[in-house]
């Protein structure tokens, strides 16, 4: 199961020339095959702009600023308001 024997094949192959013709398989082949070519360069455009996307956010992401160094708060004195002194006096 899951496998065409050559038996397979020749019923389909049957099948097709009763269907279209022997007159219209090749043309029939040959606009399949452009199709597939088209689907194919689409697909390919596709990875190609993820691509250039991507390559884009790394180039931003270069030129941003680093965020300022973290702190650490036991080092740093608390911040007095001078509002409060005033109340307290």
């Amino acid at each position: 199961m899951g496998s065409l024997r050559p038996w397979h094949i020749a019923v389909l192959v049957v099948v097709l020339v009763l269907l279209f013709g022997a007159k219209r398989l090749p043309d029939a082949a040959r606009s399949l095959g452009r199709s597939l070519r088209i689907i194919k360069a689409e697909t390919k455009g596709l990875v190609d702009d993820d691509k250039n996307l991507a390559e884009k956010a790394d180039a931003q992401a270069a030129h941003r600023p680093l965020p300022p160094p973290a702190v650490d708060r036991d080092q740093v004195p608390p911040v007095t308001d001078p509002v409060h002194r005033v109340r307290e006096n």
